[in-house]
Order: C-alpha cells, then sequence, then structure tokens
C-alpha cells in the first residue's frame, strides 16, 4: 500500500506523542495463572469453600492511629480545626504546624503485644480465619515493606506486625488475611496540608506541607482539593503505581488467604492485575470488595461494613463491624455479647460471614471489658458452632417479628433490635436443619415454618443439651418442650434431623 508524503509527515509526528501515551500505558509483572487482570477473566474466579465454612473470622484493626486511643480517623481529624481530635492533639502533643502525625508515631510502641496468645484467645471464641491490619488511610505499613519508611519495623513498635500475625495465626490453622486502606490516602491526607482559619496560628501551615514529610503525607498542589470523596478524582497515576507495589509487596511476602480492601476494587486496571496475581499466587485466596458491582460475577467477595444483605444472598458474604469503633478509643460503650452472637447467627443465615474487630490499644493489649465479650462468644461457640460452621442457608433465613429487619446495605446495623425468643434463624447441613431460637424461650420453643407437610421430622436435639425431648409437629408448626436449664446464654439451637 503506498502512503502519501503528507500522511507519512502525519504518522512522524505523531510518533512522540504515541511514544508518550504507550510509555504511560501501565504494565504488570502478575504470577502466571488462569487469570488476567482484566474483568472478564475475573468473572471465572469462583469464592473457595473454605471462605463458605468459616463464617467467623476476627480482626485486629490496629496501627498508630491506635495509640492515641482517641478513636476512627485520628490521623486525619487532628488536622480538621475544632474537632475534637483536634484539640486533644494540642493539648497532649501541641500545635499540629509543629507537632503533626509523624510525631505520635514514635508513641506507638506495642509493648504488650503478645500474638500468640491473642491468637490463642481467638481460636477459642470461634475464629476460623484472622486479619491483621495492613496499612491505614494513614499511610503506615504494619509489614517490613521495602516500599516506604514509615512502616512498623523500621517505626512505632519496631516489629513486624503482620509476620508476627501470620505465624500466630497459620500456627494455629487459621486462615490469614489483611486488609489494606492505602488506596485512598491520597485524599484522605489531605487535611495535614491546611492551616487553621482563627487563633494564633491563623495561616500558619500544618505541617503535611513540610517536603521532608511528604512520603508521608503526600505531596500535594497548593489548590489541591479539601473535599473528601471515596472515588479516584485527583490521584496521580504515580500513586496508583505506587499502591499497586506496596500491595503485591504485601501480597508477595505474607501470601494472605483474604485480602480486604477499604472501598472498591481500586484504580480499575491496576486492582484487576492486583486481584488476578493473588489469585494466580493462591488460588484459594478470597479478595473483599465494597462496591457490588465488583462481585456481582465472579472477582471478589462483597463485603457490607457495618451492614448485612437483605435476605439469602446467592453468593457468599461478609459483613465486617467492630465491638466499638474501628480504633481503639478509651471508655467507649462496646456491643454486648448479645448483639454479637445476634448478628453472627443473623448473617451465615443469610450465607454471610462475620469479621468482627476487637480494637486494640497502643499497647497491643485487649482491655478487660473486650475479654469479657471474647469470654462469652468462646463459651456460646463450644456449645452452638456446629450450627455455624460448614452450613448453608435453607429455603427462609428467618422468622418473626425480628425478620423484618431487612434492608441491604452497609452502616445500617445501628437501626437492628435484640431479637427475642419468637425470632428463629435457620443453617442447613445435609439433611440436619439448625432452627436457632434466638433467646431463650422458656418452657416451650416453637418454630411456625415447621408445621406439618413443611417435611417429615425424624428427631430433634437441642445443642449442649444431652437428654431427650419432647416435641410434635402440627398445624402451628414443631413445639419443643425445653429442659429446666438452658445449654448456653442467647441463642440457643435446635437440631432437626430431617426425612
Amino acid at each position: 500500500m503506498k502512503i502519501s508524503r503528507r500522511s507519512a509527515l502525519g504518522m512522524l509526528a505523531a510518533a512522540p506523542a504515541l511514544r508518550r501515551a504507550a510509555a504511560q500505558t501501565p504494565t504488570f509483572d502478575i504470577h502466571k495463572g488462569p487469570f488476567a487482570g482484566t474483568r472478564e477473566s475475573l468473572k471465572a474466579y469462583r469464592v473457595p469453600d473454605w471462605f463458605r465454612d468459616a463464617k467467623f473470622g476476627i480482626w485486629a484493626h490496629w496501627g498508630p492511629q491506635s495509640a492515641p486511643e482517641q478513636g476512627d480517623w485520628y490521623a486525619r481529624n487532628m488536622y480538621i480545626e475544632g474537632n475534637a481530635q483536634y484539640k486533644w492533639h494540642q493539648q497532649n502533643f501541641g500545635h499540629q504546624s509543629k507537632v503533626g502525625f509523624k510525631d505520635v508515631i514514635p508513641t506507638f510502641k506495642a509493648e504488650k503485644f503478645d500474638p500468640e496468645h491473642l491468637m490463642d484467645l481467638y481460636q477459642k471464641a470461634g475464629a476460623k480465619y484472622f486479619v491483621s491490619m495492613g496499612v491505614h488511610h494513614d499511610n503506615f505499613d504494619m509489614w517490613n515493606s521495602k516500599h516506604t519508611r514509615w512502616n512498623a519495623v523500621n517505626m512505632g513498635p519496631k516489629k513486624d506486625v503482620v509476620g508476627l500475625f501470620r505465624q500466630a495465626a497459620l500456627k494455629r490453622g487459621l486462615k490469614f488475611g489483611v486488609s489494606e486502606h492505602l488506596w485512598i490516602s491520597y485524599k484522605w491526607f489531605g487535611t495535614s496540608h491546611d492551616s487553621d482559619k482563627a487563633g494564633a496560628y491563623a495561616g500558619v501551615p500544618y505541617d503535611g506541607v513540610d517536603p521532608k514529610n511528604y512520603d508521608l503525607y503526600h505531596d500535594l498542589a497548593k489548590d489541591y482539593p479539601q473535599k473528601f470523596s471515596w472515588d479516584d478524582a485527583e490521584i496521580p497515576e504515580s500513586w496508583k503505581r505506587h499502591w499497586y507495589d506496596r500491595i503485591k509487596d504485601l501480597v508477595d511476602n505474607y501470601h494472605p488467604d483474604l485480602l480486604y480492601t477499604d472501598g472498591a476494587l481500586p484504580f480499575e486496571d491496576y486492582g484487576l492485575n492486583l486481584v488476578a496475581h493473588l489469585y494466580n499466587s493462591n488460588p484459594q485466596a478470597v479478595y473483599n470488595s465494597k462496591r457490588k458491582e465488583d462481585c456481582e460475577q465472579g472477582t471478589c467477595v462483597l463485603d457490607f461494613e457495618r451492614g448485612l444483605a437483605d435476605g439469602i444472598s446467592a453468593n457468599p458474604w461478609q459483613t465486617d463491624t467492630c465491638v466499638g469503633q474501628w480504633h481503639y478509643k478509651r471508655d467507649i460503650t462496646y456491643k454486648t455479647p448479645k448483639t454479637v452472637i445476634d448478628m453472627l447467627v443473623d448473617i451465615v443465615s443469610r450465607n454471610g460471614n462475620l469479621l468482627l474487630n476487637f480494637p486494640l490499644p497502643g499497647s497491643g493489649e485487649p482491655d478487660s471489658r473486650e475479654l469479657a465479650i471474647l469470654s462469652e462468644i468462646t463459651a456460646w461457640m463450644a456449645v452452638n458452632s456446629e450450627g455455624i460452621y460448614g452450613t448453608r442457608p435453607w429455603k427462609i433465613f428467618s422468622e418473626g417479628p425480628g425478620a423484618a429487619q431487612k434492608g441491604e446495605g452497609r452502616f445500617n446495623e445501628n437501626g437492628r433490635k435484640a431479637l427475642s425468643p419468637q425470632d428463629v434463624r435457620f443453617t442447613t447441613k445435609g439433611k440436619t436443619l439448625y432452627a436457632f431460637v434466638m433467646d431463650w424461650p422458656g418452657a416451650q420453643a416453637v418454630v411456625p415454618s415447621l408445621v406439618n407437610g413443611a417435611g417429615k421430622i425424624e428427631n430433634v436435639e437441642l445443642l449442649g443439651h444431652r437428654g431427650k425431648l419432647k416435641w410434635t409437629q402440627d398445624a402451628s408448626g414443631l413445639k419443643v418442650e425445653m429442659p429446666a436449664e438452658k445449654p448456653s446464654e442467647h441463642a440457643v439451637a435446635l437440631k432437626i434431623a430431617m426425612a
């Protein structure tokens, strides 16, 4: 084919721009395997059985923001004028123009951190997987990171927290996960580049504007928008590549069975290639995203932060929540053990898993109230876990007045009410149906769904009770005479052998 002189000159003129575009196209060195870094390829992913069976995990949402023991988002909120954490920081450290979050990090000592003891507690409480904080929005890596000096081996506790947690979890047969919240750090830390609007320091920039601190607080333009949003807007390609390299380093060195992202799957090609790399490296791995569209077909397990699916989901999913705030806060009111157990059973009946955070103080040692909650969960699981682990949903997940508490989404747990003896949640394992009566019913438990014609019942047992039970099945449902002593606090499980 003959090319005109004008066309040839045009191609020559365009060549530098094409070369620049090609140079800017990201490339990814991912582990060889069945998955490529595309949405189409990742549709073939299937959730491994270990996650479907595990049902309950415990999370240590822990890092340098735990050291002040002032609750969530300290590293951001301490730079928001008038905020309670802003005031606390000035009273305890000094003004943010002189003493910033970089100066909080050395106070994160973890002097009572004992991962072996913690994992013993979590295993006894029934957790089948454990998740360690990898890196929060504060840009501080909790592992021996090769991409930033701001890490737990180099500063603060001077320990490889992720590595020590991983070793303790695997030793006890638990699956091991890590969470990454890093992707949004570039926007989240923008407050560190601000200044007071009033008072003696009005107009004096906070320590985030000092170029010496850019590798912690980011190198932001002076006109960088301060309004925060959970999206990719205003995040440069250089940060996306840096995020990819750091989280890939975490995956390559700690081989997680679960990787949790705090938000949607980030940065499209970067995120897709990272997930493909994770699955190719570990075919039994799970990736959590909080965007429903990411997980509609294959790809990942959908996570609802402090929320739940509406009814029985076709695919396994996860609730992540906390007994208090995500980062440790002194004197906060925790969830009661009943609340936690109500949530666990309700979530499992809907085909979900519960990932529960026990926020550690800066020392790394749980407080006495957290230990009391763990103790009650441990006692309950010792009796009732048979109806939790390895189960699948029944044809319905619930009945009773609490069944009306529906509504899919995040951050909707506060509207939940304590479940009553009239509330029942169902799970199955083979031909066995477990009906959890969600509080002690007294002399008789009634399961209205199990009327005559709903299926022939061969036997009924009560988990934790050795004696035989008297029961009848008629037009009003299954009626079970309960023993004088309840086998456990909170929900009790009827084990029903179906024909």
